[in-house]
C-alpha cells in the first residue's frame, strides 16, 4: 500500500482561490480605512494651522504672518519673532510649530502655502487668504481639489 504525501494540484488551487476571495473582500476595507485616516489627518492639520496662525495674530498686534511668499509665511510660524514679526533667534514669540504640517492628500506641491481667496488649485498644500479687503481675510484652507466622503470639498473644510 502506497501512502500519499503532499497536496494535489486541485487542493492547492482551491486554497489559492479561497485566499484570493478573502483578499478581494479585505483589501477595499483597508483602502477605505487609509482614506479615512488621511481625512482625519487633514482636518487635524487644518485645526493646528488655524490655531497657530490665530495665536501668531494675537501676539503680533493683530497682524497675520507675512503673506508675500510661502517661505516667509512658513518662517513666521517656525522661527522665533519679535512683536513686529521680524525673525529673531532671541525673539519673544514663537516658534508656533516645529514644522508646518503637510496636506496628506497632496502627492507633491511646489510650495506649502499659496495666497489668495480661491483654494482648490492643487498648487500648494495650503491656501491662505492674504487679501485684507476680503471677508475671508486670514482664512486658511486645504488647497486640493478632492472631496471628503461626506461630499464636502477639501477647500471648504
Amino acid at each position: 500500500m502506497r501512502t500519499r504525501k503532499g497536496f494535489t494540484l486541485i487542493e492547492i488551487l482551491i486554497v489559492v482561490i479561497i485566499l484570493g476571495i478573502l483578499a478581494a473582500i479585505v483589501i477595499p476595507q483597508f483602502t477605505e480605512a487609509s482614506n479615512e485616516a488621511r481625512e482625519s489627518s487633514l482636518r487635524s492639520n487644518l485645526h493646528t494651522l488655524r490655531g497657530q496662525i490665530g495665536l501668531y495674530k494675537a501676539q503680533h498686534l493683530d497682524v497675520y504672518p507675512d503673506g508675500t511668499s510661502s517661505d516667509t509665511f512658513e518662517l513666521a510660524l517656525t522661527q522665533r519673532t519679535d512683536i513686529d514679526g521680524t525673525q529673531n533667534a532671541s525673539g519673544d514669540f514663537g516658534p508656533y510649530m516645529q514644522q508646518v504640517p503637510l496636506n496628506p492628500f497632496m502627492d507633491r506641491a511646489d510650495a506649502l502655502f499659496s495666497f489668495g481667496a480661491a483654494p482648490g488649485d492643487d498648487a500648494s498644500h495650503w491656501m491662505f487668504n492674504s487679501d485684507d479687503t476680503s471677508a475671508t481675510y486670514g482664512s486658511i484652507w486645504a488647497n486640493d481639489s478632492r472631496v471628503s466622503p461626506d461630499g464636502t470639498n477639501h477647500s471648504d473644510l
